[in-house]
């Protein structure tokens, strides 16, 4: 499908539809393709801090993702979100169990480490609907990656997991909207820029 709204509501509501019609054992297989483009991909395989995030519903699996990353000994953190939308970070351990949410995603259940802890991240592995090739994220619509990678030290390396057909030519942008450096889909690495 062509996506081309402006409206950013419209937009989202068209990528939602879509991943909800997406075969579970396409989403899954999905979820191994991405440890496996992962692992060639140097800035993640060098990363010794990665700020992730635990997909739920039809977001592109997390999962392994997770588990490759914990099992390399990279020190992983996911997000907490704040009441105020913020997200604030916790390191997240294999063992360790997560605790569910009202929002969707599970959460770790061990220390908040603060908004800043984000900063510390060599990558950030951000949720998106779509990406443009100029590396314009569309996110949920909540602005919580918006502020909170802002905060990402400007070497970090930035990418999002999309399916296949989810990086498109543009994507209604405002200016608080921070770039990222690369997506990740079943297919390959698309580096941007």
């Amino acid at each position: 499908m062509r996506y081309r709204s402006n409206d950013k509501s419209v937009l989202r509501a068209q990528l939602l539809a879509d991943r909800r019609r997406l075969p579970a054992a396409d989403r899954d297989r999905a979820g191994q393709r991405y440890v496996a483009i992962a692992a060639d991909v140097p800035e993640l395989a060098a990363a010794s801090v990665v700020c992730c995030y635990h997909s739920f519903s039809t977001e592109p699996p997390t999962g392994p993702l997770l588990a490759w990353l914990a099992g390399r000994g990279v020190r992983v953190l996911l997000p907490v979100l704040r009441a105020d939308l913020d997200l604030e970070w916790a390191e997240y351990r294999d063992a360790e169990p997560m605790r569910p949410t009202a929002a969707g995603p599970l959460e770790p259940s061990g220390p908040l480490l603060g908004v800043s802890a984000i900063e510390a991240a060599d990558a950030v592995v951000a949720p998106g609907l779509a990406v443009d090739r100029a590396g314009v994220r569309l996110g949920r619509g909540g602005g919580s990656y918006d502020r909170a990678l802002a905060r990402a030290g400007p070497d970090a390396f930035v990418v999002v997991l999309l399916y296949d057909g989810e990086l498109l030519d543009a994507v209604p942008h405002e200016s608080h909207d921070r770039r990222v450096s690369a997506v990740v889909t079943p297919t390959g690495l698309v580096r941007i820029g």
